[in-house]
């Protein structure tokens, strides 16, 4: 591939789009926020508020590239798939086609060459921020016109693949939840109903995650986990992520539960010894009435999502506290039975597995194109 073209200022490259806006409540179905956007992904699967909007946000139109500035280092850049509103902890860019084709402008924003540049600019320390006054200064090496044009086809054609892979991992969720459906009717079926409370423990008391050993292991936050997977996105330590106030500890082995915004289904068995923020409630069986691995399925069944989400606190970022998590009532299940269950949708896990892991590594594939259609180039 040809040399890259050095010099532009990013405020050279790409237009940011301020154009602020009250919602109404009609606005909330046609709303993206960070928490909407998966990290290596252009595409935008899901949106809308559960609750009205509240303060300023930005107007996008269909095209638009939306870039999360708050939290960089989860790399999540996206093209806008409607008109609406977008999170103020975005950024909606716009190309300068005399410099950047609007086709290869995405990518560019997708590479690691202008995400590392935004990470290493951000500032703050609890959520890092990218400033447009720090960001539009920066200098940035571009491919040639006619040659974006050529690397542009080729990207989007593997792009394709990409998401031919995630919709064969999509119809694989949608297995899973005919399986975890047949789950929910047995348990609606029962007859010895019995609380969640009276099954589970939650983690008590905090720790300081300044002092050792905590400061050491890694601190695991709901921004942290992917929706519906079970996914960490991100594994640092307390100390790299200059965490202050206390955080719960977890063992390897526990459910881990993220209590904000129950409906996006954030929720792990944890495979090492760590801490969680406040916002999570690491939990673990009272006795063997209930195995780890059921009351992982029974947290992500709809069943419960959809109890979850009904029964949080209103607030502007819904919460499920322990009282109504607690209160949860179900069928119940001997032992013999919640297996037969884990080990059905514990087989589809197996091959969900598997896809993400080909999805892993044509996403690493896209990416290195990517770096490729950059040139190599480095910080200038």
């Amino acid at each position: 591939m040809e040399q890259c073209v050095s010099g532009y200022r990013f405020e050279d490259i790409a237009i940011n789009v301020v154009e602020r806006a009250m919602p109404e409540p009609k606005d909330k179905t046609a709303y993206i926020g960070l928490e909407h956007m998966d990290s290596g992904s252009l595409h935008i699967s899901r949106w809308g508020s559960e609750t009205d909007l509240i303060g300023e946000k930005l107007k996008i139109k269909k095209g638009d590239v939306l870039f999360a500035r708050r939290n960089a280092y989860l790399k999540r850049v996206a093209i806008a798939p409607f008109d609406g509103l977008f999170s103020a902890h975005g950024m909606v860019l716009r190309p300068k086609i005399e410099v950047i084709l609007p086709e290869f402008f995405p990518f560019f924003l997708f590479s690691e060459y202008f995400l590392n540049r935004a990470i290493k600019i951000s500032v703050g320390s609890l959520s890092p921020t990218v400033n447009w006054k720090t960001l539009k200064q920066e200098v940035f090496n571009l491919p040639p016109l006619d040659e974006q044009k050529r690397i542009a086809e080729l990207l989007w054609t593997a792009d394709d693949v990409l998401q031919q892979r995630r919709n064969s991992l999509s119809c694989l969720y949608q297995i899973k939840e005919i399986i975890t459906n047949e789950f929910v009717k047995e348990i609606a079926s029962g007859i010895d109903e019995v609380y969640l409370g009276d099954l589970i423990e939650y983690a008590s008391g905090q720790v300081d995650p300044k002092l050792e050993p905590y400061s050491k292991m890694p601190l695991v936050a709901p921004n942290h986990i992917e929706s519906n997977t079970g996914k960490i996105l991100k594994i640092e330590t307390a100390e790299e992520q200059h965490a202050i106030s206390g955080k719960y500890f977890f063992r390897e082995g526990n459910v881990v539960y993220s209590k904000i915004r129950p409906s996006l289904n954030k929720v792990i068995i944890a495979n090492f010894d760590g801490l969680c923020s406040a916002d999570m409630y690491p939990i673990t069986p009272k006795d063997k009435r209930i195995s780890t691995r059921f009351l992982y399925y029974l947290l992500t069944s709809r069943i419960f999502v959809d109890y979850a989400t009904r029964e949080s606190v209103r607030t502007s970022i819904p919460k499920l506290n322990r009282t109504a998590m607690s209160k949860f009532k179900f069928a119940y299940m001997q032992p013999a039975k919640q297996a037969e269950f884990v080990q059905k949708l514990s087989t589809i896990d197996e091959t969900i597995d598997s896809n993400l892991i080909n999805i892993e590594e044509t996403k690493n594939l896209l990416s290195q194109l990517i770096d490729r259609a950059m040139g190599g180039a480095s910080d200038v």
